[in-house]
């Protein structure tokens, strides 16, 4: 294996880095290092940091049926307790082989990111571009590991959901789960279903990915609202790994990822943050019920609180500030 690392880095992180991606820690081992690291998770060492980001980059790109495993192993020990959800078994087989310059992109994407050069909509895209370098054989790997997630299967079989309409929503009465939802995107101008399911070519995915992100895509703010996540930075991140949780998101497991091997080569104190952030909100996606499984276009006259107490979801509980990146400047 071409041994990957951060352009400006020293070479004990880049064999921090590459060790961890031929070895990743899993299980009891990487539960003890994450119990180990927070602590001193605000001073600790960038080798250590890099072990973490592998082996978040391991299971995003190379096995992306142990991203349950490694994100409940890694949560327990930061978390200092069991995650409180059933295990989701992974497969039986060994490591993807990573495509050609697939880590030389990654770093680049990390290089950029950590000195300010993208923005949130470039960091988007030079992630989806990773998850876009995929071989099929990772798509197939994908589509087996959804399968373990609670309500995929279901979900699925329902059919390809309907476009949301914003007329639909304003005509919803004030304090619904519709009109919050309608307002939301209208006062921050964001895009209904963020980006068109036909022109980044969602149906030509095999089932049941073609569904699964065409329904998160539409749900993301919704989820954002019922869930309890802000639409800040940090709360990005977090409803990054609450996503992940629920069904195997790919693309949020690879964007973590990315966002693990910048906070892994930054300052210390943005490690902390993170892996709170990644843990916790992890752990709340596995213990609220599998909300792809919810009807929203059924409830949007509904009060949120009504939804949440049907449903049984908990609001998430931020460990910081949800707009902390914000209020420091450190949002780039």
């Amino acid at each position: 294996m071409t041994q990957p690392g951060p352009a400006h880095g020293v070479d004990a992180v880049s064999r921090a880095f590459a060790d961890a991606l031929a070895r990743p820690l899993r299980g009891a081992a990487l539960r003890a290092m994450a119990g180990q690291l927070k602590p001193q998770a605000f001073v600790a060492a960038a080798p250590d940091r890099l072990v973490i980001a592998a082996t978040f980059a391991h299971a995003a790109f190379l096995a992306p049926d142990e991203v349950a495993e490694t994100f409940d192993a890694f949560a327990e020990g930061w978390l200092g307790g069991p995650i409180g959800a059933p295990p989701i078994a992974r497969l039986d087989r060994p490591p993807e082989t990573a495509p050609e310059g697939l880590w030389a992109a990654y770093w680049e994407v990390v290089e950029d990111a950590r000195a300010g050069r993208l923005d949130a909509g470039a960091i988007t895209m030079r992630t989806a571009a990773l998850g876009g370098m995929m071989p099929a054989a990772f798509q197939a790997r994908l589509c087996l590991a959804s399968h373990a997630y609670a309500g995929v299967g279901a979900a699925a079989d329902a059919g390809w959901p309907a476009r949301i309409e914003l007329a639909g929503l304003a005509a919803c009465p004030p304090g619904s789960l519709g009109r919050r939802f309608h307002d939301l995107i209208v006062e921050n101008g964001f895009d209904l279903e963020v980006l068109d399911r036909d022109a980044i070519g969602l149906t030509r995915l095999p089932p049941p990915l073609g569904y699964l992100n065409a329904r998160i895509l539409q749900a993301h703010d919704l989820w954002h609202i019922v869930a309890g996540y802000e639409t800040t930075a940090l709360h990005e991140v977090a409803l990054s790994a609450f996503q992940m949780a629920q069904f195997g998101h790919s693309y949020s497991a690879q964007f973590l990822a990315v966002a693990a091997g910048v906070a892994a080569v930054g300052e210390p104190a943005g490690f902390g943050v993170l892996m709170d952030m990644i843990a916790t909100a992890w752990a709340h996606g596995r213990q609220t019920p599998p909300l792809m499984l919810v009807a929203w276009e059924e409830v949007w006259r509904e009060p949120v609180e009504t939804i949440r107490a049907r449903f049984s979801i908990t609001p998430y509980a931020s460990p910081f500030p949800p707009d902390l990146f914000e209020q420091s400047g450190a949002a780039a």
